[in-house]
C-alpha cells in the first residue's frame, strides 16, 4: 500500500462485514515476529466477537462507538503467567512477579499490538486504540478470566471501515527528534511546537464545544484532568499488586 504510514489514521466507523478467524490468525501470527524481550513473548491476545460477554467489555469501554461497531475487540496483555509455568515446569526459578518483569511484558504487547494495527491495515480492515483498558483493567481482567501475571495493557477494535476516517495532525518531528540530548525549550518554542494542534479546525470546534479557550485546557480540565487520573492510577497500582506485579 503505496505511503501507508503517511496516510494512515483510524477509523471508528465500521461496516457489518465479518473478518474471518482465518485474516485475524494470520494478522496476530504476523505481528509475533515484532521484536521482544529476551525473545519471551510474554503477551497474549483476547478476542471477543459476539455474544453477553462481549456487550459487557463494550460496557467496560464505556459503549464507545467504535467498541460497539466494530466486529473484533482485541485485548492484548502483558502475560507472565503461561511463561513463569514453563520455567516451573523446566525445573527453573521465575522471578517474574516484580514490576521490572511487568514494564517489559507490557511494552512487548503494546509493540504486539501496534505490529497487529499494521498487518490489519494493510489488509485495508480499519483499528482504533481504546485508551480506556486502562481505566477499568481489573473489571475487564475479571470478565476475561485472566489469572495472575497477566494484564489488559491494550484494547483494538478492528473491522471493515465504513467509512475514510479522518486524518489527524500532528507535531513536526522536531518537536521530538533531538540530538545527543534533550533541550531546555524556550516558551515560544513550545508555543510554537504546539501551534498546528492550536489551529487545527477540529481542534477549534473542539475548544469551543467545551468552552475553554485553548486546546490544552480541554486536555488538562476535561479529558484528562487530575481529578480522573490519581484514582484511576490509585486503582491499577492496586490491581497490579493483584496480578503480583507489585508487592
Amino acid at each position: 500500500m503505496e505511503n501507508y504510514l503517511e496516510s494512515r489514521r483510524t477509523r471508528r466507523n465500521f461496516s457489518d462485514k465479518e473478518v474471518s478467524t482465518e485474516m485475524l490468525r494470520e494478522i496476530v501470527g504476523e505481528a509475533m515476529r515484532a521484536p521482544n524481550t529476551g525473545n519471551m513473548q510474554t503477551y497474549s491476545v483476547v478476542y471477543s466477537r459476539k455474544g453477553e460477554a462481549r456487550k459487557a467489555l463494550e460496557a467496560l469501554h464505556f459503549n464507545q462507538p467504535a467498541s460497539t461497531g466494530a466486529d473484533l475487540l482485541l485485548t492484548v496483555c502483558a502475560d507472565f503467567n503461561h511463561f513463569t509455568r514453563w520455567c516451573r515446569l523446566s525445573d527453573a526459578d521465575p522471578g517474574y512477579d516484580n514490576f521490572l518483569s511487568f514494564t517489559s511484558a507490557m511494552t512487548d504487547a503494546v509493540i504486539l499490538a501496534q505490529q497487529i494495527v499494521t498487518a490489519a491495515e494493510l489488509r485495508g480492515l480499519g483499528t482504533c486504540y481504546l485508551g480506556t483498558v486502562t481505566y477499568n483493567a481489573p473489571e475487564i481482567a475479571a470478565l476475561l478470566e485472566l489469572p495472575e501475571l497477566v494484564v489488559p495493557v491494550a484494547c483494538l477494535a478492528i473491522g471493515w471501515p465504513a467509512d475514510d476516517g479522518v486524518e489527524s495532525e500532528r507535531l513536526d518531528v522536531d518537536a521530538i527528534l533531538f540530538e545527543d540530548h534533550y533541550p531546555q525549550l524556550s516558551d515560544d518554542e513550545i508555543r510554537k511546537n504546539y501551534e498546528a494542534k492550536d489551529l487545527y479546525g477540529p481542534n477549534e470546534k473542539f475548544i469551543k464545544e467545551n468552552g475553554k479557550q485553548t486546546l490544552a485546557q480541554v486536555f488538562a480540565e476535561i479529558r484528562y484532568p487530575r481529578s480522573t487520573n490519581e484514582p484511576i492510577s490509585d486503582k491499577l497500582l492496586a490491581y497490579l499488586k493483584t496480578a503480583r506485579f507489585l508487592k
